[in-house]
C-alpha cells in the first residue's frame, strides 16, 4: 500500500497498502459505495491510462486473476480512476495510484477482494499488481505498477501471501519510466509523492 528506499522484503510490509498517513500499517479504510461489485463481463481487455505524462496501456488477465480483473474494470468503467493521481512513486520499485485526487482526498471504495497471488503471475517489471495492507484480503481500488522485477512480493506458499499480478503494460512502459523519475516530497504525512501531480486524466478500456 516507504529513509528514502526501504528494503524490498520492509515496503512489500509497509508500502504497498492503500494509505492516507503514515507508510506503516495504515488501513484501507474503505467503505461500501455499491452492496456489490458490478458484473462486468470481460475477455483479454486493453486499459489506456491517460496520465499527465503520457498513455500507458494494460493488457489485463482475466484468466488467471479473475476477481481481480473484474474489480479493476469495475473502477475503470464507473469513471472511478478519473483525476486520481500516482501518490507515491519509487524509482526501481513501483508507482503506485488509484486512490487519490490531486488534493489529496482518498476516494471512498468498494469492498475488499480477495488477494489472487496464488495465480502464478509474478511481480515483474511492467506489471501490474493490487495495493493493499498487511491483510492480505484488503486490496480495493489502488494498484501499483512495477518498475523493476520485484520477487520479494509475489506469493510464496506458507511464507508469503503476495500481492496479486492481474496484467502488464505492452505500451507506455516510457511514460512508467518518466513517472518513476519525477521529484517526490512528504504531503499530508505521505511520504515519496511526486512535487507535481502525476494525474490519472483517464481510464478506459480501449480494446478486447
Amino acid at each position: 500500500m516507504v529513509g528514502r528506499l526501504w528494503c524490498c522484503s520492509v515496503l512489500a510490509a509497509a508500502l504497498l497498502c492503500g494509505c492516507a498517513g503514515k507508510t506503516e500499517n495504515v488501513d484501507s479504510n474503505t467503505k461500501d459505495v455499491e452492496s456489490d461489485l458490478k458484473t462486468v463481463k470481460s475477455g483479454r481487455k486493453m486499459v489506456k491510462l491517460e496520465t499527465s505524462m503520457g498513455d500507458i496501456v494494460i493488457e489485463l488477465n482475466e484468466a488467471a486473476a479473475p476477481v481481480t480483473t473484474k474489480n479493476f474494470l469495475a473502477y475503470v468503467e464507473n469513471g472511478f480512476y478519473d483525476g486520481t493521481i500516482f501518490h507515491r512513486v519509487i524509482r526501481d520499485f513501483m508507482i503506485q495510484g488509484g486512490g487519490f485526487t490531486a488534493q489529496m482526498s482518498r476516494k471512498g471504495t468498494n469492498r475488499p477482494i480477495v488477494n489472487e497471488a496464488s495465480n502464478g503471475l509474478r511481480n515483474d517489471r511492467g506489471t501490474i499488481s493490487m495495493a493493499r495492507t498487511n491483510d492480505p484480503d484488503s486490496a480495493t481500488s489502488q494498484f501499483f505498477i512495477n518498475h523493476k522485477d520485484n520477487k520479494s512480493l509475489d506469493y510464496v506458499p506458507n511464507g508469503n501471501p503476495g500481492y496479486a499480478v492481474f496484467g502488464k503494460v505492452t505500451a507506455g512502459m516510457d511514460v512508467v519510466d518518466e513517472i518513476a523519475a519525477v521529484q517526490t516530497t512528504v504531503r499530508m504525512r505521505m511520504r515519496d509523492v511526486p512535487v507535481e501531480p502525476v494525474v490519472i486524466k483517464s481510464a478506459k478500456v480501449v480494446s478486447q
